[in-house]
């Protein structure tokens, strides 16, 4: 079974329980801008969307770099491969559940139909 550092996956989850940090990301994935774009996008605070982008940062979700006084962000190099991993391992118990489910509705509609015929008879 393949191991999950939890330190890792807590903190990508964290990031991305929030909407605006998703959106943060989204933003980002189409380019590059500057932590005061994005407050002004958002329609945030500086101070709060500097918090947002330092928990994104935290995660490796995001890059921020500062000229001058415009702090720049960009997608990181953090990936979201191990939470995917782990988010994976759980959709296939679920198939799997559902693939029963599925098998069980189906011998309960054919024993219904068996016994419909019967009464017709």
């Amino acid at each position: 079974m393949v191991q999950f550092d939890a330190t890792q996956l807590n903190a990508s989850f964290a990031a991305l329980a929030d909407a605006t940090r998703r959106g943060v990301l989204d933003q980002l994935a189409r380019g590059d801008a500057s932590i005061s774009d994005l407050a002004d996008r958002f329609a945030m605070t500086l101070t709060g969307m500097k918090k947002h982008v330092g928990v994104l940062e935290q995660a490796g979700l995001v890059t921020t770099e500062k000229v001058g006084r415009v702090r720049t962000c960009r997608i990181g190099p953090g990936r979201l491969d191990k939470a995917m991993q782990w988010i994976a391992r759980y959709r296939q118990v679920w198939d799997a559940r559902f693939d029963a489910l599925d098998e069980v509705l189906d011998e309960l509609k054919q024993s219904e139909q068996a016994r419909g015929r019967s009464k017709q008879k």
